[in-house]
């Protein structure tokens, strides 16, 4: 059977040396760059900054293509339902040290195709969500100056600042940086339901609940779906705490916070500004307060875009130097190739993003591929695995038939979301190549 280090154990001595010995960075003590340094609230921040960010300003498109009732419901519901994924990758964190990202954690569950296909998931759907800030911050900085200058241009200014906040070698440099990402996105969302308020839609129609297909509503609800999409990241930010048994602590300050914001946002947003509201919500409202809340939101949009790329340098540069001098140490084998990671992950980013004309739908793509699985689906099976790894097999899910059917449905969820999110995705790509409205490659 193989040993595990519970969340209670890792707060007793022996157990605690036992699992810093054997997580990915070992035992730190006189080393070059250490990075178990986190603290839960600054990974709490880290958590705010990467997950609460450009995919909010979706969710009033939701609410009014379903209606505000089931709009708001489902946004709860996903947002407990998080929670509880949350703590399903915590608790297997803690029984597995050495597992720093999904590809450690595909190893142990699937073996090295298992490790292969997280690892190639990870960074593919952390440079599109890096892309999808690009185009954020491009979305902002053309707001603020009228479009008066080419598109292009303007997703190669906000990717200057993005590459360069993405250098740091530690999640803690990163941290700081994510305090003023947090406030921003927070400021601009009331900022612009204070626009909102201050300039209603006249004769705006709210609907409780709307009768739509189910291609329609599904668009709609993928929002507020990968609007928690961050779990992905979860793995490396507890990999670098200093007390990875207060991961949970952290969680639920995200999931209290995005909930609660993300539940205020999208009813304010919707009632004021009707059902015509548009994705992103900030772009119905008249042009002072648009620029007013873009260009608060833009330090959020820079950060979470510097820490996607970050996550998928960091993963490769890990798999490259675990264990090695490299890693913990100030050498130019170790320093240039970090450099040439962030280099690569932020340059495809601003390649796709600007290259290809259905980059939108292909991060829908991404999202419905990876990040249901990330985010909800592999959860239960993470319970399932230790389960019967650390009890006696079947017999264990049998004593245990509630929460056994529970990460059964969690990992139906997972599949749903992914069949149904990828079905959806290819029909749009499909409807824009068919009715002509595909652009051109990095077109103005």
């Amino acid at each position: 059977m193989k040993e595990s280090y519970s969340s209670e154990g890792v707060e007793l001595g022996t157990a605690s040396d036992h699992y810093h010995d054997v997580d990915v960075f070992g035992n730190e003590g006189g080393h070059q760059i250490q990075y178990k340094t986190l603290s839960w609230q600054l990974v709490a921040v880290l958590m705010i900054a990467e997950i609460v960010s450009n995919g909010m300003l979706s969710l009033p498109y939701s609410l009014a293509t379903v209606g505000i009732v089931p709009g708001v419901v489902l946004i709860i519901f996903l947002g407990v339902f998080a929670t509880y994924t949350s703590w399903l990758l915590i608790k297997f964190k803690i029984n597995h040290p050495e597992v720093h990202n999904m590809g450690d954690a595909g190893m142990i569950l699937f073996g090295p195709f298992g490790r292969e296909l997280l690892s190639f998931g990870t960074i593919v759907f952390a440079v599109f969500a890096t892309g999808s800030q690009l185009l954020a911050g491009q979305i902002a900085l053309g707001s603020l100056s009228d479009n008066k200058l080419c598109l292009l241009l303007y997703t190669g200014i906000f990717a200057i600042p993005t590459l360069i906040c993405s250098f740091p070698r530690t999640l803690d440099q990163l941290s700081w940086l994510s305090v003023p990402s947090c406030i921003a996105i927070l400021v601009a969302g009331i900022v612009g339901m204070v626009g909102a308020g201050a300039n209603p839609v006249p004769d705006r129609v709210i609907s409780v609940a709307a009768s739509t297909d189910f291609y329609t509503a599904f668009v709609s609800i993928t929002n507020p779906v990968f609007a928690y999409a961050g779990h992905f990241m979860f793995f490396i930010m507890v990999s670098e705490m200093k007390r990875p048994q207060d991961a949970m602590k952290a969680a639920y300050v995200l999931q209290g916070f995005a909930t609660t914001f993300y539940v205020v946002f999208a009813i304010v947003m919707y009632v004021y500004l009707g059902p015509d509201v548009a994705s992103p919500a900030f772009s119905s409202l008249p042009p002072n307060w648009a620029k007013a809340a873009f260009g608060i939101a833009i330090p959020n949009f820079l950060i979470a875009g510097s820490l996607y790329a970050h996550t998928a340098a960091k993963l490769v540069f890990i798999r490259l130097f675990r264990k090695s001098k490299h890693l913990h140490s100030h050498t130019a084998v170790g320093w240039g190739t970090w450099f040439v990671l962030i280099l690569i992950m932020n340059g495809a980013a601003f390649v796709l993003a600007t290259a290809v004309p259905i980059f939108s739908q292909l991060v829908g793509l991404a999202a419905s591929l990876f990040a249901a699985w990330y985010t909800y689906g592999l959860a239960g099976a993470f319970w399932l695995y230790d389960t019967y790894h650390e009890g006696s097999g079947a017999k264990s899910w049998r004593r245990h038939r509630v929460m056994t059917v529970i990460n059964v449905l969690t990992i139906l969820a997972g599949a749903f979301i992914c069949v149904a999110g990828t079905y959806v995705t290819i029909r749009q790509i499909v409807d824009a190549y068919s009715s002509g409205s595909v652009g051109t490659p990095f077109a103005c």
